[in-house]
């Protein structure tokens, strides 16, 4: 197990009708902010209203600005840092899913940022004056961006996705009633279960060694998703089975599964090429991209895939043919992901065989080689997006 630093700041506040309480646990931390939101679900569902009723009976003043979509992008950004500015705004108010929540995230940080915000993508240098605080109220459980220091912005000028992370960037306190996540379609909730288990996998497959504790963690967490998200694969108004998707979701990226060991981030880094070339849903890319990098990887990690295709996939066999068990364990896991609809190949994302060599060299054009549990360069990015095809898995 390696050193490590664990620091979470966000108070998470679960449960039924938690959102009302937003303007109360508001107003210690600032009497004028940015409230933030998506399209107009939150208004059609009813949210819109309570949340800003309960800003108004605490007496937080707010301005607003909604719109942002799925893959958040720079100019929406860039007018919320003005309006902060414009109006001494002190802190944002994210009421939406994960990409709701990476944008306030962005304005944030670009509030007290003097040049662009987009160099901080860029550079990942972090920042010299602290963002502004951010609170959420989660309307989608999938990208555990409630609680993590991380945020994914677009520039659609570029056309490229990139992250960025700082402990600063945590929101100071979280809203999560699985109640608001009755209305969700059934396509949100499986790339939300996509996105989140991936979280898992990012942290669950590495070198380190001397990790049982967090193994198990990550190995629970997932088995306790893939049950309960079969629960709303037949019915969407399953509170507990919604309780306990959101609980996960929130784990598997607060990074509690992954201190004390090195983490990969290869099939994130990779799906972001596919995100920003084509708008794919980050769940569904994920779920293409994931099976493909594990068949490209696995055989010269046979370890930790055969621990995860018995103790999470269930598979049994002999451990002396540890690539059946390991092929079974991929196969159980793409079948999992078709169960909920999600696709398993690139041709079900319209991606075009010959945008892969793009996709690599962007891929690896600011941080180099993505992975850690195995170094992948454009050559092996390039093998990978293949493998997601299904004419073109031997090519």
């Amino acid at each position: 197990m390696l050193n490590f630093v664990y620091d979470n700041k966000t108070t998470l506040i679960f449960g039924k009708g938690t959102h009302h309480e937003t303007g109360t646990l508001l107003k210690p931390l600032g009497k004028k902010i940015l409230l933030h939101y998506g399209s107009g679900s939150i208004r059609r569902s009813g949210l819109y209203d309570a949340v800003t009723a309960s800003l108004k009976a605490a007496g937080v003043e707010y301005e607003e600005l909604g719109g942002v979509q799925a893959n958040p992008t720079l100019p929406l950004v860039y007018e919320g840092i003005r309006l902060c500015r414009e109006h001494g705004l002190g802190l944002v108010l994210a009421v939406g899913g994960g990409s709701v929540i990476d944008s306030a995230k962005a304005i944030a940080l670009g509030v007290p940022h003097e040049g662009d915000v987009w160099e901080l993508y860029l550079s990942k240098k972090q920042p010299q004056s602290d963002p502004l605080p951010v609170a959420t109220v989660l309307t989608i459980p999938a990208a555990g961006s409630e609680s993590s220091p991380n945020t994914v912005i677009t520039n659609e000028e570029t056309r490229r996705k990139l992250g960025y992370g700082s402990p600063k960037l945590r929101p100071v306190f979280s809203i999560i009633n699985p109640e608001l996540f009755f209305t969700l379609p059934h396509r949100q909730m499986a790339n939300g279960v996509s996105d989140m288990m991936s979280h898992i996998f990012e942290r669950y497959f590495t070198r380190t060694l001397h990790t049982d504790l967090s193994d198990s963690l990550c190995e629970a967490t997932l088995r306790t998703i893939m049950k309960n998200a079969r629960i709303l694969n037949g019915n969407l108004n399953d509170y507990n089975a919604w309780a306990e998707i959101a609980f996960s979701g929130n784990i598997a990226h607060n990074n509690l599964l992954g201190v004390g060991r090195e983490q990969d981030w290869g099939c994130h880094a990779m799906e972001h090429e596919l995100s920003a070339l084509y708008h794919v849903d980050h769940g569904a890319g994920l779920a293409v991209v994931t099976p493909a990098w594990m068949k490209y990887v696995s055989p010269k990690h046979q370890e930790i895939f055969v621990q995860f295709a018995v103790n999470v996939m269930g598979v049994e066999g002999s451990f002396r043919e540890p690539s059946a068990i390991i092929r079974e364990g991929i196969s159980r896991l793409e079948r999992f992901y078709r169960e909920l609809g999600l696709p398993t190949t690139m041709e079900e994302l319209n991606i075009l065989p010959g945008d892969f060599p793009l996709m690599a060299e962007q891929a690896v054009s600011v941080r180099g080689p993505v992975g850690g549990l195995e170094k992948l360069d454009v050559r092996d990015i390039q093998a990978i997006y293949r493998l997601g095809c299904s004419n073109l898995q031997h090519a």
